[in-house]
Order: structure tokens, then C-alpha cells, then sequence
């Protein structure tokens, strides 16, 4: 998972991200351009589309972790009911394929 260090203003999310998401690889990165939705995150897979996420908040990592689950198992990054997204599918800033 790719966390926007520019949206982490305050310095916090980042560790927090990673201290909640152990079995993640968390990378902190330059802007990702989803500064009117901060704090974003992203999720990209080689062969498989890519997700970005704006809104964040550590209340999002259990959220996180599920998301990470299911792109993990999907062969495409792909899901057939949003839903199962959770709260998460209202914070999608974009999918690009992959």
C-alpha cells in the first residue's frame, strides 16, 4: 500500500498505517495528486487495475486490511459487488487499469 506523505500533514498516518497493517507493505510517497481528499492511499499490483483513496483516517485501517484481503485474492484487482468494499467504495478517488 502506498501512502501520500504530502497528505500526511501531521505526520502521523503513516505509522500508524503501518503499526495497524503489519502484513502490508506500506511505502510512503511524493504526492499523489489527491490533495482535495487527504489523506490518500493507493494499491497497485502488477497484471491487475489500481485503486487510489482519498479521506483516510485511521478508523479506515480494519477497512484497509479487508480491501488488502480481497485485492490480494482477486486475479484482476477486480470485484464483482462494490459493496463488499464496505465504506471504502465512497472513498475511491479512481480504479486505473492495469
Amino acid at each position: 500500500m502506498y501512502v501520500c506523505q504530502t497528505c500526511d500533514v501531521k505526520g502521523g498516518f503513516e505509522a500508524q498505517a503501518r503499526a495497524g497493517l503489519r502484513r502490508l507493505e506500506v511505502i510512503g510517497v511524493d504526492c499523489m495528486s489527491g490533495c482535495t481528499r487527504p489523506q490518500t492511499v493507493a494499491f497497485r499490483e502488477t497484471g491487475k487495475v489500481a485503486y487510489l483513496f482519498g479521506d483516510i483516517t485511521e478508523a479506515d485501517i480494519d477497512g484497509l486490511a479487508t480491501f488488502a484481503d480481497l485485492y490480494a485474492a482477486s486475479p484482476d484487482g477486480r470485484f464483482p459487488d462494490a459493496r463488499v468494499l464496505g465504506d471504502l467504495r465512497t472513498k475511491a478517488i479512481a480504479r486505473i487499469p492495469g
